[in-house]
Order: C-alpha cells, then structure tokens, then sequence
C-alpha cells in the first residue's frame, strides 16, 4: 500500500472559475500519484501557458510553467537529463497543439518517456474565447464571429500520425476513469498521450456535453478495455462489429448477434488501423471512445540517449576533463 495520500501532492489553492474541468482532474492526479507511491520529490509537473497550465502551482513537487507551448521541449530536456523523475507534462489544446504543435509529435515520434496530458476544451480560455486547433468547423467565437472556416486536429490521428504508442482518453468530471488512464499512462514505458475532455464553462460551456454527466457516458461512451468485448449502453444492449474496412454498431439480440460476434478490444495490437478507427468514432452514429485506446511497447529516446553515452564511453581514452588533459602531450612548466 502507498505510503503517500492525495494530500502529499497538494499545493496551494487552485484559481480556476467554479465549475471548471481542471479541477475535477487536478483532484484525479493528485489520487493517482498517492496510488503510484512515486515520491513528490522525484515527480516533476511541466507545462506551458493557459489555464490548465497554471496547475504546476497546486503540485508539491518539482514544476515549472514554462512559455507558450514548449511544455514538451521543457519536459524532453528534464527527463532525458534525470531520467529518474517522472515527468507530467501538463498542455492545453490551443498550448499542445498550436504553438506547441511541432514539440508535441516530435516528442511522441521519439518515444520520450512523458506523460502527456492533453485537456482539449475546443477554445483558448485564459486570453477570453478565441477559436483553438480543435475547435469544430463552423465554431463561432471572438477571433471567428462567423465561424471558423478550418477543420479541426483530432488529437488521437495526430499522435497516431507521429507513430504514437499509447493514447488514451477522459472525460474530466469522470474521476474513476480519469484515475484509471492516468495510472496506465504512468505505467506505461514511453510517451503516453491522455486526451481529457473537459468544458470550458465561461467560453466553451457544453462542448463535450453528451458525455459530461454519467447519465450521458452510459448512453454515448464506450469503455474499451483491453481483452474484453466491446459492448456499451446503459445495459450493455449494443456493441461493435467489423464491417468491410469500417465499423458497425449492433444490437445484442437482433438478427441473431450474440457477444461472441463483439469485436474484442486488442490495445497492445502492432497495427494501429482497428485503434484509430475506434479512436475517431464520434456521435450520433457512434459512441465515443473512452479508456486505454492503445498500449504499444517500444524502445523509448531516453533510454537509447544514455544506452548510446555509455558505449562511447567505454571506447574513449578518457572519461572526464582531467583524463582528457593528461591523453595528449603533456609537459611541465618550472
């Protein structure tokens, strides 16, 4: 059992507007670093600017907030330097994949063992409405009064896109899944992407809201979980089948479908088409996605950066400054 509580990693009193989804997941990761018994003082919690990254600032840990959308530069730098650390790094959608957009798949192309925290409200909150990378075509707000003429990133293609390992998702006001993705995230050997989904209840209220309430998850959200059926509903009455190259929902019970026809949900699966798809499933035809979409092992940066130094070394003359000095020719001065 831990020896830590949540309590060990509180830090100061969060300032957030009442209501706000970066409360309700501050709350699932202090529960989830008292869960992993990770000392406070080897986690460090990085982001960049906005208002999810001002959380640092209510972590008793290492943290640093750095400038806009370099959270992931910061955190490369940090972990590769002291790979013993645990390092969260904290982005928003407009901080993650705007200006940080570049660090963002670089640092998940090259397996960085991050845990990369994505709170995507669909709208930039701290500088007052203005349309982000994830905000739907048609969005209207201050810098798109007549709605914005773009399509949107989705989180899940970009990270597959960059030969991402593992994404996952939450939704924000759903404290046991968010512990449960947050956990798989840390445990999991390279860079981990967890999309949490959360509402902005100044300038975005609602964005997520089919799936906000637990009445509405039951209804528009499947649970995948690895090895297990893909069934959803309020009484586990649909599920998902394979049909041609796509994907179908059925109900159990009609036409003859029974549980067995239900595709199994594979995380650990080399190929990622079947993750991809369930990834980008949205409504009203499909559930949304949620939990451990994909859980891939592969050799991380940060490990082959120091497995690398440590065989030039042992091919060199010298280890340090000193040994250096003293390899070529030396005389002394009387």
């Amino acid at each position: 059992m831990s020896e830590y509580t949540a309590k060990d990693f509180k830090k100061g009193q969060p300032r957030w507007c009442p209501g706000c989804g970066d409360h309700f997941f501050l709350a699932s990761l202090h529960k989830v670093m008292a869960e992993l018994g990770i000392a406070p003082h080897n986690t460090a919690v990085i982001s960049g600017i906005g208002c999810s990254s001002r959380l640092p600032y209510y972590m008793n840990t290492y943290a640093m907030q750095t400038v806009h959308g370099r959270a992931a530069a910061i955190s490369t730098g940090c972990k590769v330097a002291n790979p013993k650390l645990t390092v969260w790094q904290i982005s928003g959608d407009g901080d993650g994949l705007a200006i940080g957009g570049n660090h963002f798949i670089h640092a998940v192309r090259r397996n960085i063992d991050l845990n990369m925290i994505l709170l995507n409200n669909r709208i930039y909150g701290l500088t007052k409405g203005q349309y982000s990378p994830t905000s739907p075509r048609g969005f209207v707000s201050k810098s798109s009064p007549y709605g914005t003429v773009e399509d949107p990133f989705h989180p899940a293609e970009l990270c597959f896109g960059a030969r991402g390992r593992f994404f996952a998702r939450a939704v924000a006001t759903d404290g046991p899944g968010t512990v449960e993705v947050l956990k798989a995230a840390a445990n999991h050997k390279g860079a981990s992407v967890c999309e949490i989904l959360q509402n902005c209840v100044i300038f975005n209220d609602g964005t997520h809201e089919s799936v906000y309430n637990k009445e509405g998850r039951a209804k528009n959200a499947i649970y995948l979980e690895h090895g297990k059926p893909m069934l959803f509903g309020e009484n586990k009455e649909f599920g998902l089948m394979q049909e041609g190259f796509g994907l179908k929902v059925v109900k159990l019970g009609e036409n003859g479908i029974t549980e067995k026809d239900i595709l199994i949900h594979d995380a650990h699966c080399m190929d990622n088409t079947l993750q991809l798809k369930l990834a980008l499933m949205e409504g009203p035809d499909f559930p949304i996605a949620l939990g451990v979409i994909r859980d891939v092992k592969a050799p991380t940066y940060d490990d082959a950066v120091h497995e690398q130094i440590d065989e030039v070394s042992a091919k060199k003359k010298y280890h340090n400054f000193r040994e250096l000095l003293m390899t070529n020719d030396i005389w002394e001065v009387k």
